[in-house]
């Protein structure tokens, strides 16, 4: 099969397919790497730099056993997918609210602040390289360049590198889902996170109109067909490479997880904890003030790119210490 009829067979498969937009909204720009040193002296970085992940990291099985069994070797893909996992965490723990000496942070936008919580303990890497550029200023006087309602705000410079100097790892979880009010990462493939994030901003009216889990799951019944069409041939990592997002395994996602979604709202599909061929965004913050103000944001006018008309602006990101005298909860 050509070039064009691929186009032609995929372009079939994902007319109806809700999270396409997934195929353009987390692309982060091209840039020079330039080396940076990772560095900070402020206690409350350390503090998560250092935390007792007490995780493991073995590989979920499962999320290759569907390739397994239609004879795809995923290793000779690049797919070793590699999962934070903690049993002794429930699902839906990114709700609670913070600890007393937890980290948060303060995003101080033209809109209005958005405070979030961290999650180290599950996505440490990612956490401290929030915090590192946080610190140094990269993030002032960015803007929310990406805005899509009923679906996230995305900002940060996409001239900016990791505080790692160049891009890094993903960091998975079986227990950190994109649902509303989530702090993720942008990418633009696997394993190429740098400064770029999002907040998922989908509700749960929005998730249950679009199809919610039935929509979700005939997405990755196409996705096995198109697997299947395709792994014998050379056109299957342009397959993964472009359409990666369709193939959530709905198969894999427990109970629990599905009524969080169902609850709460969000973008289930940017999970890839449960993904098929190593896709998606890694969760690494919760938003627990000011999703008034996320919304906000979401509703601002914007042309044909999502660019808002007019600049909505992070003026600063400070970092903070949680006091449990504020008594905040996370924002549903």
């Amino acid at each position: 099969m050509n070039t064009n009829k691929l186009r032609q067979v995929l372009c079939a498969l994902l007319g109806a397919v809700i999270c396409t937009t997934a195929a353009f909204s987390f692309s982060g720009c091209e840039n020079e790497k330039q080396d940076k040193n990772q560095s900070t002296t402020d206690a409350a970085t350390q503090d998560v730099a250092t935390a007792d992940t007490a995780i493991s990291t073995d590989d979920e099985a499962n999320t290759l056993t569907v390739l397994e069994s239609i004879g795809i070797d995923a290793a000779s893909l690049g797919i070793e997918p590699n999962i934070n996992r903690n049993d002794n965490i429930s699902v839906g723990y990114q709700l609670e609210k913070p600890k007393e000496g937890d980290t948060i942070a303060v995003l101080q936008t033209s809109e209005g602040d958005i405070t979030i919580r961290f999650f180290p303990e599950l996505a440490p890497k990612t956490v401290t390289n929030f915090i590192n550029l946080a610190e140094q200023g990269a993030y002032d006087n960015t803007t929310f360049y990406r805005v899509i309602d009923d679906f996230m705000i995305q900002g940060g410079n996409p001239e900016q590198t990791s505080t790692y100097g160049a891009d890094f790892e993903d960091e998975f979880s079986d227990k950190l889902f994109n649902i509303r009010g989530a702090v993720s990462m942008a990418n633009s493939n696997r394993d190429t996170n740098t400064s770029q994030f999002f907040i998922n901003q989908k509700d749960a009216e929005a998730f249950k109109a679009e199809g919610g889990w039935n929509v979700l799951e005939q997405n990755w019944e196409s996705a096995k067909t198109q697997l299947v069409n395709y792994k014998d041939s050379n056109l299957l990592s342009t397959f993964i490479d472009q359409y990666g997002a369709t193939c959530y395994d709905t198969d894999l996602v427990p109970d629990s997880v599905k009524a969080l979604y169902s609850k709460n709202g969000g973008n289930a599909h940017l999970d890839g904890a449960y993904n098929a061929v190593d896709r998606g965004n890694t969760v690494f913050a919760q938003v627990i003030e000011g999703m008034d103000v996320v919304d906000k944001i979401a509703l601002v006018k914007t042309d044909e790119n999502d660019m808002p008309e007019e600049n909505v602006v992070i003026k600063k990101i400070e970092i903070k210490t949680f006091s449990d005298s504020e008594n905040t909860t996370a924002e549903e």
